[in-house]
């Protein structure tokens, strides 16, 4: 059965190589799931057995990307550490990311950005309190949340002129006070 997971996660890992050299010719919208499987050499078949269309595989990926970046995050490593080595996914991956973040729709990454950083930061804080942040608390998260994705498309979308370094401590130290009391 690992094997078999292993193959399947090597096709989607394929998929995504196969749509980001898409985006390097055409924005997201105009990408057809006919141009990624020819770019990969899979039968559309293939492909909708792993994704249901070309947003779920954007969305998955990234989800890959957020993973690998937050993996320690809570245990060890700082909000700082996690957010550092996101935007270097991010910047290491600048045309799928500036392609990506320029659809803001159905599906769209900004939207799945949003609610994997909310759902991880919750996670977080009950690790670390023992239940879910109350009602003002969440309204804070969710702001943080909101303004730190904002910030990440405004800095994929504008060039990336701050290194991930300078942008993880900036979104760090924005960080509403009662907020940081928790996850800092």
């Amino acid at each position: 059965m690992a094997e078999i997971s292993k193959s399947g996660e090597k096709v989607k890992y394929r998929l995504a190589e196969a749509m980001k050299e898409c985006m390097k010719k055409a924005p997201v919208e105009k990408i057809t799931v006919k141009e990624i499987t020819e770019e990969c050499g899979v039968t559309r078949q293939t492909f909708y057995r792993n994704f249901i269309d070309k947003y779920d595989l954007i969305n998955w990926y990234f989800e890959k990307l957020l993973d690998k970046s937050f993996e320690h995050m809570g245990r060890g490593k700082t909000v700082y550490e996690g957010l550092e080595r996101k935007f270097t996914y991010i910047r290491d991956e600048q045309v799928f990311f500036a392609a990506a973040f320029k659809y803001d729709s159905q599906n769209s990454l900004r939207e799945h950005d949003y609610q994997l950083i909310l759902q991880f930061y919750e996670q977080l804080i009950l690790e670390k309190e023992g239940h879910m942040p109350d009602p003002e608390l969440h309204f804070l998260l969710r702001m943080y949340c909101r303004g730190s994705i904002a910030m990440t498309v405004d800095w994929v979308l504008t060039g990336m002129k701050l290194t991930p370094s300078e942008l993880a401590t900036l979104l760090t130290e924005a960080i509403p006070p009662k907020l940081a009391e928790i996850l800092l």
